[in-house]
């Protein structure tokens, strides 16, 4: 998959599964882990840039607007796109609770 705006696919791991849980091994669900760190330290990084952008603007270091809007946008982008995910990841965990063992 294309990366967008510098954020990866958070589904896949570096070895190419996607580990669920601990009793497929410790190696494949900390890839998964470390993949979603990975991705929600991105969503925190385009935040803290596109802060610095305002604050650049506001205190007149930069006279760039469309840097900066771009910026914010990416940062909403990326945000939205987190808690689309995260919507999901809570939609699955349901489901497997609903699950009749």
């Amino acid at each position: 998959m294309k990366e967008i705006g510098g954020i990866a696919n958070p589904m896949s791991s570096p070895s190419g599964g996607v580990g669920i849980g601990a009793a497929e091994g410790g190696g494949e669900s900390a890839g998964f882990m470390e993949s979603l760190k990975q991705a929600i330290g991105q969503v925190n990084d385009a935040q803290l840039q596109a802060g610095r952008a305002v604050d650049a603007l506001m205190t007149g270091e930069s006279q760039d607007i469309h840097r900066a809007m771009v910026a914010l946008q990416q940062a909403d982008i990326s945000f939205q796109l987190m808690m689309q995910i995260r919507n999901k990841l809570i939609a699955a965990y349901e489901e497997i609770q609903r699950m009749q063992v």
